[in-house]
């Protein structure tokens, strides 16, 4: 893990920051879709075994930049998931300064 840490510490010593928050969100997007995904394989549901999303639909909304939250609901229904969406300021996480916005 060290290894890991030197080299993103010398390429954000080489990227702007505005690279390099850039190339943060990207990661973050990139971890996201890997999660999304696996959420599916961890129920042991394919993607032609969800009823209300065609295969390629759930290929296409696996791959996504981004999602409906609706659409989202309607996703983790099909699996048997419940969801929880929170806000809270930004530099923190301080879970008594968090809104639950969505939870089902």
């Amino acid at each position: 893990m060290k290894i890991y840490e030197d080299y993103i510490s010398k390429l954000e010593g080489e990227l702007s920051v505005t690279e390099t928050e850039q190339a943060k969100r990207e990661a973050a997007h990139d971890i996201f879709l890997i999660k999304f995904s696996e959420l599916r394989k961890m129920q042991g549901i394919r993607q032609n075994e969800i009823k209300s999303f065609s295969q390629s639909g759930i290929s296409k909304l696996e791959s996504r930049k981004d999602i409906k939250i609706s659409t989202l609901i309607n996703y983790m229904n099909e699996l048997g998931m419940g969801m929880e969406i929170k806000v809270y300021p930004r530099g923190t996480h301080d879970e008594n300064q968090e809104i639950v916005l969505v939870k089902v």
